[in-house]
């Protein structure tokens, strides 16, 4: 006998799902952190090989607040089974990916462990993305 309205079952790429909001929640609370503290910096960094370097802490602070508050949004989105929270993970997660990729002859495992993270997020959430909303 068959149920007519009735979804799709959950299956464990649920908690892909919920693996991909909470951290983004708490990338975005750390980021959010470090905006604050680059507030407190002054304008000038003395690079590991003796360079001084004039920067902006105010442009930084400002681009980690503005980051830290999207992917809290987008976290905080993913719980609720918003739709526009998965696209914005999705999107996060790709340039988070090919950021990756660029640095890997730096970072290989890092960056390697990185890279699969994303893509199984991605697949979670575009795959199977539907299921965080049903309850």
């Amino acid at each position: 006998m068959t149920t007519h309205g009735a979804g799709r079952a959950r299956t464990g790429w649920v908690g892909w799902a919920y693996f991909a909001a909470a951290v983004l929640l708490v990338v975005g609370i750390i980021q959010i952190v470090n905006g604050v503290i680059a507030f407190a910096h002054s304008g000038t960094v003395l690079t590991p090989t003796g360079t001084v370097v004039h920067v902006s802490y105010g442009t930084i602070g400002w681009s980690y607040l503005i980051m830290g508050a999207v992917l809290v949004a987008t976290g905080a989105g993913l719980f609720s089974g918003r739709t526009w929270a998965r696209v914005v993970a999705v999107v996060l997660a790709a340039i988070s990916l090919l950021a990756n990729i660029a640095f890997f002859a730096m970072y290989p495992l890092w960056s390697a462990v990185v890279i699969v993270l994303n893509a199984v997020v991605i697949y979670a959430l575009v795959a199977h993305g539907k299921e965080i909303s049903r309850r």
